[in-house]
This record gives structure tokens, sequence and C-alpha cells, in this order.
């Protein structure tokens, strides 16, 4: 047996699959990617085969593990894409494509579930509301379009939970992800009877729910004898992709926060204890440490400066816009944006919701809107942070990760429109590195979650608030959080247009 110990972090994407291999120290030794299709088989459907997701995962894990002694390898952990429902019948054949968390066609599905059941209901089912994303409404959708399919299902599950199966044999999911489904009690961590039988089913058909950090058995024989690994590797239930990134950058306990800013943007607070706001605003989830989070997501963040620069000024030199803002401005700025260019999710829940430009004058200048989409982005962030705040959790600082988090000044705007320090994660992994260090507390090298986080994730700085520009941006926020609830009579208007 080989004195080296490694294990396995598996990202399931929408795109690819990105694969790696870690030491006992938690040092990257190898990656691999696989890409493989989506398919569109109407506007705004989205699916995928996950025969494509095993044969990128096998392929993968082959190149990953070349070389190696199969004993070395002690576990795999995967995070992956949440919401998608995939469907086994009695042979635990595929039934049909998997419907992604991008797929629109659930509209009608939603609507009922909100309006018909009602949003009170399923919050006092599931501690959350119905979204298109969501697997509860695609369920409902199979059962009222393809009857035939629906008949046949004997278990549903997500897409990470798949590769799981075709490791293990196992029919397993960890709470994290199953809090997208609308099918989960979060609070007391079980399957809803009540939400299953809304949507026709009953409990056999749903896997069974562990921790995300709780092995759920070993990879077969005739699978580890294809892949280079051994009969004696654990695999660990794994989280949903926010879970699992969240890990791999720290954000575990209580008051844990992490900030996104990527195309769209996320807010993931973690906590102890299980809490949901009164209007549903921020999702209300388990998390792979074995507590809970809250989760905002906007739907436009980087992709708001992407726009303004690339498709209004014409530049992609984003440095250069924003040269010229200096810590004198910040708190200044008279223009206010409002960054709903696809609507939004959290935490207003407006798709009729759109951007708006507020407080120009003659003398307003394009330094001033590149500085108004910065700060803009900033005060929604802070909205789902508020009601975080509103229930009692207590944020003392957060890490801020994503494209848009690689500008300096945006930091800056970002730790004064909170008022509390920003941590650069030294590296950012994503899922992959999550799903290893959930892998690595099943194995025992960690005694839990937050041990792993302590030892493997680490800052390479602090952007700290200055208590005067906080104060300033705090009446500026105070404006800007006026803004919307005085358009939004107009914004269903212009939809109707």
């Amino acid at each position: 047996m080989s004195d080296k110990q490694y294990y396995i972090g598996i990202d399931l994407g929408t795109s690819s699959v990105k694969l790696m291999l870690i030491d006992g120290g938690g040092a990257i030794v190898r990656t691999e990617s696989r890409e493989y299709p989506l398919i569109f088989p109407n506007p705004g459907w989205s699916e995928q085969l996950p025969s494509d997701w095993w044969e990128g995962v096998k392929s993968g894990l082959k190149a990953l593990t070349l070389d190696l002694d199969p004993s070395a390898i002690r576990g795999i952990g995967c995070g992956g894409q949440m919401h998608g429902l995939v469907i086994l019948d009695e042979d635990d054949q595929v039934i049909r494509p998997a419907i992604l968390w991008n797929d629109g066609r659930t509209f009608r599905e939603v609507e009922y579930l909100n309006e018909v059941i009602g949003k009170k209901k399923l919050s006092e089912l599931t501690a959350n509301i119905a979204f298109a994303g969501f697997t509860a409404p695609k369920l409902l959708w199979v059962r009222n379009n393809e009857p035939e399919n629906f008949a046949k299902i004997r278990k549903v599950m997500l897409p990470k939970d798949y590769i799981n199966y075709k490791l293990t044999g196992v029919h397993c999911c960890d709470y994290s992800d199953a809090s997208g489904m609308l099918l989960l009690d979060v609070e007391h961590r079980r399957w809803s009877d009540e939400m299953l039988a809304i949507c026709g089913l009953d409990e056999s058909v749903m896997p069974h729910l562990y921790e995300s950090f709780a092995p759920v058995g070993k990879v077969m024989p005739n699978v580890a004898a294809e892949l280079n690994l051994s009969p004696r590797t654990l695999v660990v239930a794994g989280a949903g992709d926010n879970a699992a990134a969240a890990v791999g950058t720290g954000v575990v306990g209580d008051g844990g926060c992490n900030i996104s800013l990527g195309t769209s943007g996320t807010v993931f607070i973690s906590s102890k204890q299980f809490g949901v706001d009164h209007n549903n605003a921020l999702h209300s989830f388990a998390h792979a440490d074995g507590g809970y989070h809250l989760m905002g997501c906007m739907l436009s963040a980087a992709s708001c400066n992407k726009w303004l620069c690339e498709d209004i000024l014409g530049t992609s030199d984003y440095a250069a816009e924003q040269k010229d803002i200096t810590d004198g401005r910040l708190g200044e700025n008279r223009v206010y944006f409002l960054p709903y260019l696809m609507g939004e999710r959290s935490p207003i829940n407006d798709t009729n919701a759109r951007g708006v430009f507020a407080g120009m004058t003659m003398d307003s200048s394009r330094r001033d809107l590149v500085q108004a989409v910065l700060e803009g982005v900033a005060f929604a962030i802070r909205d789902s942070v508020e009601v975080a705040k509103s229930l009692g959790i207590k944020i003392e600082k957060s890490r801020i990760c994503g494209g848009g988090a690689k500008s300096p000044l945006w930091r800056k705007i970002m730790a004064n429109v909170l008022d509390i320090p920003l941590e650069i994660p030294k590296t950012e992994e994503g899922p992959g590195y999550g799903g290893a260090m959930l892998a690595m507390v099943g194995c025992g090298r960690f005694g839990s979650v937050a041990e792993a986080a302590d030892a493997l994730t680490e800052v390479s700085g602090t952007v700290e608030p200055d208590p005067e520009t906080a104060e300033k941006y705090e009446t500026k926020y105070r404006i800007f959080r006026q803004i919307y609830p005085a358009m939004k009579s107009l914004f269903e208007e212009m939809k109707e247009d």
C-alpha cells in the first residue's frame, strides 16, 4: 500500500466536468476537464444526457489516476449543478434526458405551486417557494406532459447523485442539494410527504438522505477496475455546487459569508440555526457542513459592468474605465443604477424589473455611470444581506470571489457599502475542491468540515471599510432602496406594452 494518500473532487458543471486530485495536505496534484453538450429541444428548454456526464467523469478519472497506486486514493466527493431532474425506471435506466436548472419550461407549474398550493404552504413544508429552476415543478411538468414517462419513475435524483450511483450502486442525495428540489423539509432534514403527494410520488422513489461529508458507499469492484480506483475507495454524498464552493472557500459555521461577483451574483451565508425570512426573499437550504445556509442570487452582477463597458461604451478595458474613480469620489456619486437587466431573483423576485439609471444631470459623466453600475450591484447585494440580518444573523466579515472581485475598486466599494471587512481567498478552486474536502472529512482525515476549512483555506488579503466612506454609502443606500418600489408598477406596465 502506498504511503501517499489522495482525494478526488468532482465539479459536475453545466458545460463540463472538472476533476481534481489533491493530497493529504490539500495541495492540488492534478486536474482534468471534460466538456459535454447541452441540448435545447425548444426555446427556453435546457437538457443533458446523464450518460454524457458519466462518460466525462470516467474519462477524467482515468487520466487523473494514471500511474497512481489505486490503494492510495482514499475518497471521492462531488459538487454538482443543482435542481436538475434525473429519473430512472425499474431497471435503473435513465427514462429521459435530464431537465436542467436553467430550463424555463415550467412556468405554468410554478404558477400552480405558488398561487394554488400557495407560497405560505410551500414555505411551511419546504422553507422555500417555487422557482422555474427547482426540481418539483419539473416533476409536475413531466406528469402533465409526458405521463408515460412519469408512470415509469422508480427513482428521482439530482445530477451529481447519478454519478455517485454509477460509482457505488447506491441511490443517495445530500441535504444541501436536496434543499433545492422543493421536496425537502429543510428544517427537519427529511422528505416532505405532503410535497411528494402534490407531485404524485411516494417516498420510495426518493434517494436516501445523507450529510454531505458522510460516506454513502465504496466504489464498485467492476468500476474500480475500469477507472484505476480501489474497491476500498470511499464515496461521500457530496453537495450542491454553491454549498461545495462555500466549503472550498472556508465559508462554514455560524455567520460565515461569501459574496460571488460572477456573471450573476450570490450571497451565501452559513448558520448553525435554521432560519427563513417571512417573504422567502432568500433561499433557505441545508449546508454541507451539517448546518444551514441562506442564499441570495441576483441575476446580473459582473454582467452589468460588461454590458455597460462593452455594449454601450465600446471598450473591454475595464481597468481604464475605473482608474479615475478615486477614493475621494466614493460615496459622492449622484447617479444611481438598478442592476435588474434580466429581471431579479433575490430578494425582490420580480421578472418584470429592469435596469435603470437615475439621478443624471447635464454634468453626469461616463465615469459617473461606471461608478453607478459598480455601486448598484453592491447595493443590490446588500439588499440580500439585510434580509439575513433581519433574522438575527450577525455577519462580521465576508469572503469575496468571482471575476468582478478581481477589481480592487469594486472590492473597496463593496466593503464600504456593506461596512464589513472583505477577505480575498488565496485560491478559487470552486465546487471540486470543496468536494475533495468533504471526502477528506468522510475518510477521517479531518474531524469536521470546519476543521478541514481551517486547515486548508487561506486568504491573500483583506479589504477594510473606511468609517467615513461607509457612512456616506449608508445615506446613498437609503436612497437606492426607494428606487425599485417607486418603479415597480411602471415595470409591470412596461411589460404590458
